[in-house]
């Protein structure tokens, strides 16, 4: 009997540590350390990353992304030279019970050099951006997975200006995109006659800012870009159909005079708080969004501990705030205070160049 007891004692124990890991999926750079897309397993409770395994050997998938099921996951390959064009590619994929990696197809991103790649609400659109291409290719997805050649290309190279398309979103029948090169925010619409992206507005992003990623708030009323070039967020009110601009604040600590360039943002699942990265002066910028206006309060910068936080994420229960330290090959994570947004670090891991970390 004591011998029963004991083994329902230690299954207890391991089954409740195997419910609190949940797999991270990292996309690197592919260099002398890194092969392609590896998987960690993440303790909720504690912030520990253990077991690391290669997923899938795969080129440079700096940006990979799930469907809502998370039973398919799509990469970028960032590269330049994809079957003899100057142009990168896309990986289709499906998520084995292993959490391995099965390759199910590749496409051309009809452009060099993609760098973020995102689904529609219904899985059966992804749009990816071509970052020296200027470009951003839009590709239908079948029901197992398998990704289709484009069927439109938006292309931002229409003047002396070199574009630098940096990352799309749909957002019901809209397309955001935000142009590093051109530093402008677009608004597309869905002709739904045409099935195809039309330009409803150009927002112009002041003072070459460099927008370079996005959040958009529930019900779409503010969206946040962050700007790579001159270290700010910019806040957009939704006024009827289209947006204004009600705010740009700086991500970098006060007194802060070296170089630096923001990288990803992220909203607390709440919607209450606002996350930014900055690499160079290599910290999170934390904000307190106002329940009105939406308009940001800086409450907290925080070093990454590593060097060029490319990309952060936060975990699924909003508990813990995880960064991608490209130059010094380390996750950094921290813990999220839930009343205040604040962050406290809580350990580091190396890892083989991350640029991308998914739950």
């Amino acid at each position: 009997m004591m011998k029963f007891y004991s083994f329902i004692l230690i299954f207890y124990c391991f089954s409740t540590v195997s419910a609190q890991n949940i797999p991270l999926y990292v996309g690197t750079y592919t260099d002398a350390d890194s092969e392609g897309i590896y998987l960690y397993d993440f303790n909720l409770k504690t912030g520990e990353l253990t077991n690391k395994k290669l997923a899938v050997a795969a080129v440079n998938p700096s940006f990979i992304t799930f469907s809502s099921d998370k039973k398919l996951m799509y990469a970028v390959g960032e590269v330049d030279d994809f079957e003899g064009a100057k142009s990168g590619f896309l990986n289709a994929y499906s998520v084995s019970k292993d959490g391995t990696l099965q390759f199910i197809n590749k496409v051309s991103s009809n452009g060099a050099h993609p760098c973020h790649i995102q689904l529609n609400k219904d899985n059966s659109k992804v749009a990816v951006s071509n970052y020296t291409g200027g470009t951003i290719s839009l590709h239908s997805i079948t029901k197992n997975g398998k990704i289709l050649p484009a069927n439109q290309v938006i292309d931002h190279n229409k003047g002396a200006k070199q574009s630098h398309a940096h990352s799309a979103q749909f957002f019901k029948n809209n397309l955001f995109i935000a142009d590093l090169g051109l530093s402008i925010f677009s608004q597309y619409k869905l002709n739904n006659t045409e099935n195809k992206y039309e330009l409803k507005t150009n927002y112009v992003v002041e003072n070459n800012a460099g927008p370079r990623h996005f959040e958009i708030a529930k019900k779409g009323k503010f969206i946040y870009v962050i700007n790579e070039l001159n270290s700010t967020i910019s806040v957009l009110k939704k006024k009827k159909d289209s947006y204004i601009f009600v705010q740009n604040i700086t991500t970098l600590a006060v007194g802060f005079d070296g170089k630096s360039f923001c990288a990803d943002i992220h909203l607390s699942k709440d919607g209450k708080f606002l996350y930014g990265s900055n690499r160079g002066e290599n910290s999170i910028a934390v904000f307190k969004i106002h329940k009105k206006n939406g308009e940001l309060q800086k409450t907290q910068t925080i070093s990454t501990h590593g060097d060029w936080p490319r990309n952060f994420t936060l975990s699924p229960d909003g508990n813990h705030l995880l960064v991608a330290n490209q130059r010094s090959k380390n996750i950094s994570v921290f813990a999220v205070n839930i009343k205040t947004g604040n962050l406290t670090f809580l350990l580091s891991v190396n890892s083989p160049t991350p640029a991308c970390l998914l739950f």
